[in-house]
């Protein structure tokens, strides 16, 4: 989905008003002066500068972001805490850690804004489902929760232990619903059976990867719409940028007004936009 296929053109910004204090919970940094970790499966070019950032920021409308983890950087949270020193208030931040992490470390992330761990079970690396529990029971005490970007598959054989996790969960990018047509019925009903538990949210982020690669509206607006109707509470909303998966990147004025599309009251927009990412991160 090239922002200038079919169009010509980049937006300006979203076509509907963005509420103030909107969220985008989900974003990258990367620092191409520090090293991945071996053998990463993506890495990405700089993108680290909070002015680059504080620009799609006004162009959107947007005001807060949480800062997610890459896979490529395995567990050394360097860039991390740069981007968050930057935001300062304004962001949260999305760890990664293992079973064996100290509390020294687990307390100063919590001083810098972190608020969860990601586990990353498409591109794997510094995380497994066998640590799930043990990280679990780790984080509780810090009132952290669990993200994790893992495969429809993944989704189905987990969903139980998730739902017992003892912590909150969030699950990346729709659940990757019509990335594996084959599941896309089953992965529909895992997703609508976590948020109902109350304990498990859903971030709507990088429609490429939930579809394959493609973004198309009219393939994730009934899923979409039908969450909104049953678990408005339950959803989360993130631009994915810089699009680290894409190799044409896509306009993010343009994925924002997906939301138009599947949401055209204002009051879901708020809830997505505002009220559920204040509650989850704390803001």
């Amino acid at each position: 989905m090239d922002a200038a296929e079919g169009t010509g053109h980049i937006l300006d910004g979203p076509d509907f008003e963005v509420p103030a204090d909107a969220c985008d919970c989900h974003m990258h940094l990367f620092d191409t002066r520090l090293p991945f970790a071996d053998a990463p499966q993506l890495t990405h070019g700089d993108a680290s500068s909070p002015d680059e950032y504080r620009a799609l920021q006004r162009r959107l409308g947007l005001s807060r972001n949480v800062i997610v983890q890459p896979s490529g950087y395995g567990r050394d949270h360097r860039v991390l805490l740069a981007g968050l020193r930057a935001f300062g208030a304004q962001a949260r931040g999305i760890a990664v850690v293992g079973p064996d992490v100290d509390e020294t470390e687990l307390s100063g992330l919590s001083a810098a804004g972190v608020v969860g761990t990601r586990f990353n079970l498409v591109q794997h690396g510094a995380t497994s489902e066998a640590m799930l529990e043990a990280v679990a029971e780790r984080i509780r005490p810090l009132g952290w929760h669990v993200q994790l970007h893992l495969p429809s598959a993944a989704l189905l054989r987990l969903a139980d232990r998730l739902a017992s996790l003892g912590v909150p969960v969030v699950i990346d990018h729709f659940a990757r619903v019509h990335a594996d047509p084959g599941l896309a019925q089953r992965v529909q009903a895992c997703v609508d059976d976590l948020l109902a538990t109350g304990r498990v949210w859903l971030k709507l982020s990088a429609p490429y990867i939930a579809c394959g690669g493609e973004a198309d509206s009219d393939t994730l607006g009934p899923f979409v719409r039908g969450l909104v109707q049953r678990h408005p509470d339950r959803l989360v909303w993130g631009t994915d940028w810089p699009h680290v998966t894409e190799a044409h990147k896509p306009d993010d004025a343009r994925l924002m007004n997906l939301l138009a599309a599947w949401l055209p009251d204002a009051g879901s927009r708020q809830r997505i936009l505002v009220d559920n990412p204040h509650v989850l991160y704390r803001f």
